[in-house]
């Protein structure tokens, strides 16, 4: 059991038997009547956001998440498959088990997996990726007034924003919590 006065953002906590990750945290002391806790909450088997108000004081539960080193092996329709870094077992999850990180996976990727009671509930792909350039337009400068950019088509699919100077073939780096280019690699 954990304080809500010890809430913080990022901490892990189950609330009506389902795991929620803190996003957003405020305790609040009005000038009359007690004081509270409000919080933002993720649902991490639904992804969906939550604002709930607590009591300041009470306790709740601690969600128990598993996290374990994974590997992308390979991607089959919509199963993309994973040998574990420690069992060096082999299992799938669905894309809608790896939700936004499926877009970053290329063959031999490391991540992390975190699990709720044997069920992956999330995917954490590193901070940064460098991924080939498949598809993009030329660009063609003094097209507009300021620098300008064009859209790409990944290695593995996504579709990223660049500077006109990229071409295919050339290796980018992309953040991936936010799918921006950072920079050009090769």
């Amino acid at each position: 059991m954990i304080n809500t006065n010890d809430l913080r953002a990022g901490k892990a906590i189950e609330l009506d038997g389902a795991p929620f990750l803190v996003t957003k945290f405020a305790h609040v002391k009005p000038g009359k009547g007690p004081a509270f806790v409000r919080v933002t909450l993720k649902n991490l088997i639904t992804g969906a956001n939550h604002e709930r108000t607590l009591r300041a004081g009470d306790k709740v539960a601690r969600a128990r998440l598993d996290e374990r080193g994974a590997t992308f092996m390979y991607a089959a329709g919509d199963d993309y498959h994973f040998m574990d870094e420690e069992s060096y077992e082999e299992f799938a999850l669905s894309a809608d088990e790896l939700g936004d990180a499926a877009r970053w996976l290329k063959d031999g990727t490391s991540l992390k997996l975190v699990s709720y009671r044997g069920r992956a509930v999330a995917a954490e792909v590193p901070t940064f990726v460098e991924l080939a350039v498949a598809e993009t337009d030329a660009g063609v400068r003094g097209d507009t007034a300021a620098s300008g950019s064009k859209a790409a088509t990944l290695e593995t699919g996504a579709v990223v924003t660049v500077p006109l100077f990229i071409s295919e073939g050339d290796v980018i780096r992309v953040d991936t919590r936010t799918g921006e280019y950072v920079d050009r690699v090769k």
